[in-house]
């Protein structure tokens, strides 16, 4: 068992985390028609804005309510009311995403009071949902809001209805890509399930051009769908911080779920094929069967440059967990593990200690390792110590394709042996040439 540590330092040296705020935005822009909106100042929505255009390199909405020093002072329900009035005008959202910021929080807003007094003198509002997330960015980080936001979502949206034979829910954490929310998807449709994901960022963040340019997101889960996941005869929750959000949905609706904490690697893709073959009755499709034997072939070509690697990594914690588990299946050592936030798998992981902490931590802990894998922020540590960067996590903005980037299934798991193979392939060339 891992044993959690957190430094005690006055500040934090080059963060690796990022807000909470920013996490829940995230997982609204996996709907389609939102605009997330900030109850905040103007700084912390612009720095979350520039954080996710970097890094998905696509027009992002979001929005504020503008608090400053006076209205923070008196009380922000006329910011709160004049941004949703100012949204509805002119943006005309689906659905409105509200969460808080540090400032707001430590204010102390009655948040639930203002949206019902708000209602109250609008009733034209009544019609449109507003999903309120309390997102604090003074504790937690991504994961934290992204969970929040997904918990909100469905405790909110989803109405009762009758129970739909092929239809799945399908409950995805900040630790996936839009290429890895597409691969899932198309792994359940392949069995005659129709699966209603949320968040579902491969239908906006995926990196497509619309056919017209709006001011609310274009693509992701509509709230017609998100109505209807009470109707679902199963949630398939990936990633362990979507357990909360599964529970909510059996309280509400009765609906038995699984939880899988991760998709790459051989054992847990079989696990999960074997899930939807299970509920929906249907034959494993051959493909599948091809798909599986081509990630043996590849397991075999490449363990040869995993063997005995001594790999740091500095993630959230569904992403550490599930990159810590794949990458000591191959053979490699964990040598540092460094996240974000608490979680209960952290203790799970097979090395001594986790620290929840920052950049700099990383980089003390990872002297001597043959592999980094972190976000962009790792390049100047990579750098100094001289060891290659895997690239994972967000933001990584030096790089393209991080929209349709996939390491999930048969082909994803594939694909990422490949790109880290090749990495360390390439280290082990370099040492040979010098000698």
């Amino acid at each position: 068992m891992a044993v959690i540590t957190t430094p005690k330092k006055s500040v934090a040296v080059n963060p690796l985390k990022q807000s909470q705020p920013l996490g829940a935005a995230l997982a609204y822009l996996g709907l389609k028609g939102v605009m997330p909106l900030f109850h905040g100042s103007q700084g912390c929505t612009a720095f979350a804005k520039v954080m996710l255009v970097r890094h998905y390199r696509e027009a992002i909405p979001l929005s504020t309510t503008a608090m400053t020093e006076v209205s923070t002072v008196l009380g922000g329900e006329d910011n709160v009311e004049q941004a949703i009035l100012t949204l509805v005008e002119k943006s005309k959202p689906s659905i409105i995403g509200l969460c808080t910021t540090g400032l707001t929080e430590t204010r102390g807003d009655d948040m639930d009071g203002i949206l019902k007094s708000i209602r109250k003198r609008h009733p034209e509002l009544f019609d449109l949902p507003i999903v309120f997330t309390s997102t604090p960015d003074y504790k937690g980080a991504l994961q934290d809001g992204y969970a929040a936001a997904v918990e909100s979502i469905v405790t909110e949206l989803p109405q009762p209805g009758e129970v739909r034979s092929d239809q799945v829910n399908l409950l995805v954490s900040s630790a996936f890509t839009p290429g890895d929310v597409q691969e899932i998807k198309d792994m359940i449709t392949a069995f005659g399930l129709t699966p209603i994901v949320v968040p579902d960022l491969s239908a906006s963040l995926d990196g497509h051009l619309d056919d017209s340019y709006g001011a609310v997101t274009g693509g992701g889960t509509t709230l017609a769908e998100l109505r209807e996941m009470g109707s679902s005869v199963f949630t398939l929750a990936v990633g362990d911080s979507m357990t909360k959000a599964a529970e909510i949905l059996q309280e509400r609706f009765d609906i038995p779920f699984e939880v899988f904490d991760r998709l790459t690697g051989l054992g847990v893709v079989d696990e999960f094929i074997q899930c939807l073959a299970d509920l929906s009755g249907a034959e494993v499709p051959a493909k599948f069967s091809h798909q599986r034997r081509q990630l043996q072939d590849a397991m075999l070509d490449t363990h040869f440059y995993f063997g005995r690697k001594k790999v740091a990594i500095a993630l959230e914690p569904d992403l550490l967990w599930s990159t810590a588990q794949f990458l000591e299946s191959m053979g490699c050592e964990i040598q540092a593990a460094v996240t974000t936030t608490k979680s209960p798998l952290l203790e799970q992981l097979a090395i001594d200690s986790v620290t929840i902490g920052d950049l700099e931590d990383f980089e003390q802990l990872a002297v001597g390792a043959d592999l980094l894998i972190t976000n962009s922020h790792g390049k100047a540590v990579s750098k100094r110590l001289g060891i290659p960067l895997y690239r994972q996590g967000f933001p990584i903005f030096d790089r393209l394709g991080n929209g349709q980037f996939s390491k999930v299934g048969y082909q994803g798991t594939t694909q990422l042996l490949f790109n880290i193979g090749n990495l360390l392939l390439e280290v082990e060339e370099a040492h040979a040439a010098g000698a």
